[in-house]
């Protein structure tokens, strides 16, 4: 379902938008488009005094899965940091996370309650891991949560599409970023 409005307090979520996962073959949506829409939401939300969570990923989540654990020795040194076309900000909101979602085992949560945040919109990657696992900890945290799929993307085709498909329209709002960028632009600011 379109965004249908957008709250007095809205906040914006960049997942793993870092030189290490940005490198990896994406194939819904090529990183170089993520990275652009996410940059020109972010200097939309900055605009209007909106919060802009940046998040990072910085180590392998814990526990045995049937995958086996994720292998961190061959990627870069810088492979953390966050693109610099971001453009971190000082009144950005940092969040390095070790699980696949922003929510578990960061103050994000807390930050957000603080600032007064009732909506979050998402973009990044991985689609079907960071992306979701945040939003489904959003709506279950009790925000209104808009994904922006034209602004995530995946490194399974199939993955991206199930989660944008199924499992988004239950859990948000779904729209692309010349929709929001629309409705921030007729929002009055704070």
């Amino acid at each position: 379902m379109p965004l249908t409005k957008l709250d007095t307090t809205a906040a914006l979520i960049v997942i793993d938008l870092q030189k290490g996962i940005v490198a990896m073959p994406t194939v819904q949506h090529p990183a170089g488009e993520i990275i652009g829409r996410s940059a020109h939401l972010a200097r939309a939300f900055r605009e209007r005094g909106l919060p802009v969570v940046l998040v990072n990923v910085t180590a392998a989540a814990p526990g045995r899965t049937d995958a086996g654990p994720r292998n961190l020795s061959g990627l870069p040194a810088d492979w953390t940091e966050l693109v610099p076309e971001l453009r971190q900000q000082p009144g950005d909101y940092l969040v390095s996370k070790q699980r696949v979602g922003a929510f578990i085992g960061t103050s994000l949560d807390e930050m957000l309650r603080k600032r007064g945040v009732t909506q979050v919109f998402l973009t990044g990657v991985a689609t079907s891991a960071g992306v979701e696992a945040t939003a489904r900890s959003a709506h279950d945290y009790g925000y209104n949560v808009v994904t922006v799929v034209d602004a995530m993307t995946d490194l399974d085709p199939e993955a991206h599409q199930f989660t944008v498909q199924k499992i988004f329209p239950r859990i948000s709002e779904t729209e692309d970023t010349s929709n929001v960028l629309k409705l921030l632009n007729t929002s009055p600011t704070r």
